[in-house]
């Protein structure tokens, strides 16, 4: 197996499954210069990136015991790690501790959409930290991404988001984006047209219950 077989298959098990080109060049996201080690893969990222969408109480209660321990250095390893499970997990633990200065590091992921999985938590993590600036990106990975039909991609959970912020701060995002989504999902028969955000409210919830606990 040559280099570039061996490279191609570590891609694939990061989560690189489609390779696009979006036009965000001038977006720079954050890279570690280094691998992650073990320990701190069994440390941080594997006992959690598989159990994010876990809405019950013994999830709850272990994101509350461990949520003072997660240091700024913890969510930016694991934003910088070229891999769905890491960046998904630094993600969500962006959102519990409410650490609001990655927003830009998650927006850019988010709009640049270089592994799969991880666009559904960064959806997710702007609804609950609900900024402007979160709008902003996900109406941009919106405008961008609802015209790529052969992009199966995060769009329905983008569309869910700003469905729930358009609720929450009373305005009409979501109405610009409707026409596109009916066109994007004419040849996805097993997409619904209709947005329902309750199970996103369900998960949303339980990040604010670990965001407040003291």
């Amino acid at each position: 197996m040559n280099n570039k077989e061996i490279e191609a298959i570590k891609l694939h098990i990061a989560g690189a499954t489609i390779r696009h080109t979006p036009p965000f060049d001038d977006l720079k996201p954050f890279n570690n210069n280094f691998e992650l080690e073990k320990d701190f893969i069994d440390r941080w990222i594997i006992p959690y990136y598989l159990n994010i969408g876990n809405t019950n109480t013994e999830w709850i209660n272990k994101l509350t015991t461990i949520k003072h321990e997660i240091t700024t250095d913890i969510i930016q390893t694991n934003l910088g790690d070229f891999n769905w499970r890491s960046r998904q997990t630094g993600a969500f633990f962006a959102a519990i501790t409410n650490q609001t200065q990655f927003i830009d590091s998650i927006g850019t992921h988010l709009l640049k959409s270089e592994v799969a999985f991880a666009g559904k938590v960064y959806c997710k993590v702007f609804a609950s930290f609900n900024l402007p600036k979160c709008v902003d990106y996900l109406n941009l990975y919106l405008d961008y991404y609802l015209t790529k039909h052969d992009l199966w991609f995060e769009q329905r959970d983008a569309m869910e988001a700003i469905l729930y912020l358009d609720k929450l701060n009373a305005t009409n995002h979501f109405e610009k984006h409707f026409s596109l989504w009916t066109e994007f999902i004419k040849n996805k028969p097993n997409w619904e047209v209709e947005i329902k955000t309750d199970n996103l409210e369900k998960q949303l919830k339980i990040i604010e219950t670990v965001k407040t606990h003291m």
